[in-house]
């Protein structure tokens, strides 16, 4: 418990609650145990809902809380809260876990990518879909694959593009950054190079430069490919590898009101697929002198790490079937999922600590495992923290009894209906 309590301290979950106006100086609510209900809340799958948030805020704090005192405090001010808390996360937990790369040529290695969640159709004005008469929200990650932590993440509607969220700069240089076809833009690729930075992409399908150098040489009756857009020509290949430098043309930034037109070039290296007569197509500035076309394939693949982190959220945290109409809402539930992933790792990291070197621990088992345990944890750090509730039975009798007063139950509606028939 010791663990958690140091990632987030019960002191600053409640000074920072009360600088953004989270909760009242008269702190009915007891910020630590509200924050603690929805990390392992979300991660119990029963739970994860706004009622079954309340019910685990009760089973923890010293005060039960009534339905209408709890919903009044899920606030934008509470989503910016719980925001402010997957940033301090990051900071200090590693996500994902692993790398497979060798990577140790680079200051840090980045991941930039984007995942689609589905909401509730009456979102459509405030998340606006691709397609008409749905809501999607999208979730932006840049992640560190070297310190294993997310530098920056962005929610914005599905209609967002993920490359309009990645900034070039001087902070690039000495960094590789991994790209899918998302963020493809000859310009963008210009500017890291000209910061002295590094970028691998998957070649977008419609993009064809054109052969300005072969970087190696093939015996026998080899196809030239000089002059030729790549495109046009791959498919008429049977070598394992492609590797030549490609020339391409782009718009520059408009600056004093006029647009220049400029050239670049880059290495396009293809792997082939196995089982496959096809290649994965690379755009890239890694010099060949250090980087052989077999070594583009396995850096890629960092890729896939994020990937698993994207899938671990949707399957093990269901976090694209929120069922609200309020876009606070579907912001704290995000921020709730990212939170119960950071203390996920967080304990997985502990538990690697503590157990037997030769024993590994796949993340979705992990994942499978935590779940499945959260109110258990929730339990014994309620415990750990002080925090006494209410009886059992005072709780069951809370929790079970009628809300509404003018609401009539159905076995009141029942005799309503049959009590003039027996007076007759």
């Amino acid at each position: 418990m010791r663990r958690l309590t140091t990632l987030f301290p019960s002191e600053f979950l409640e000074e920072h609650a009360e600088e953004l106006g989270v909760v009242e100086r008269d702190r009915k609510l007891q910020i630590p145990a509200f924050v603690w209900a929805f990390v392992f809340g979300f991660a119990a799958g029963e739970s994860r809902t706004l009622a079954g948030f309340r019910r685990s805020y009760n089973s923890t704090a010293d005060e039960t809380i009534s339905p209408g005192g709890f919903y009044h405090r899920l606030t934008p001010s509470l989503a910016e809260y719980f925001r402010d808390l997957v940033e301090h996360g990051l900071d200090e937990v590693a996500v994902p876990d692993t790398v497979d790369a060798d990577i140790d040529r680079f200051r840090d290695v980045m991941i930039a990518d984007g995942t689609v969640l589905r909401l509730h159709e009456f979102l459509t004005d405030e998340f606006q879909a691709r397609h008409e008469e749905q809501a999607g929200a999208k979730l932006h990650l840049l992640h560190n694959a070297t310190e294993q932590t997310i530098e920056r993440l962005d929610v914005t509607d599905e209609k967002t593009h993920d490359s309009t969220l990645f900034n070039t700069g001087p902070w690039l240089d000495d960094r590789l950054v991994l790209f899918d076809r998302a963020y493809f833009k000859y310009r963008r690729f210009a500017l890291i190079d000209e910061n002295d930075g590094y970028f691998v992409s998957r070649l977008k399908e419609n993009a064809n430069p054109v052969v300005t150098e072969e970087l190696r040489e093939w015996r026998g009756r080899a196809i030239p490919l000089e002059g030729e857009n790549i495109h046009d020509i791959v498919d008429d290949l049977h070598r394992e590898y492609i590797d030549v430098e490609v020339e391409a043309e782009f718009d520059r930034r408009p600056y004093g009101g006029t647009q220049s037109r400029d050239t670049k070039r880059f290495r396009v290296v293809g792997v082939r697929k196995e089982d496959a007569d096809d290649y994965h197509l690379y755009l890239t500035n890694l010099p060949r002198e250090e980087f052989l076309p077999s070594d583009l394939g396995t850096i890629y693949r960092c890729r896939w790490e994020v990937e698993l982190l994207f899938r671990e959220l949707k399957t093990q945290y269901e976090l694209d079937e929120f069922d609200t109409t309020k876009k606070h809402i579907v912001e704290i539930l995000l921020y709730a999922a990212l939170l119960s992933l950071l203390v996920s790792r967080e304990l997985l990291d502990l538990v690697t600590e503590q157990a037997d070197d030769e024993i590994v621990f796949p993340p979705e088992r992990w994942a499978a495992t935590f779940r499945s345990h959260a109110q258990l944890i929730l339990h014994e750090l309620g415990e750990y923290l002080g925090y006494s509730p209410p009886p059992l039975l005072n709780r069951l009798i809370e929790d079970a009894q009628k809300i509404h007063q003018q609401r009539p139950v159905l076995q009141e509606m029942l005799a309503t209906a049959i009590q003039p028939r027996c007076e007759s």
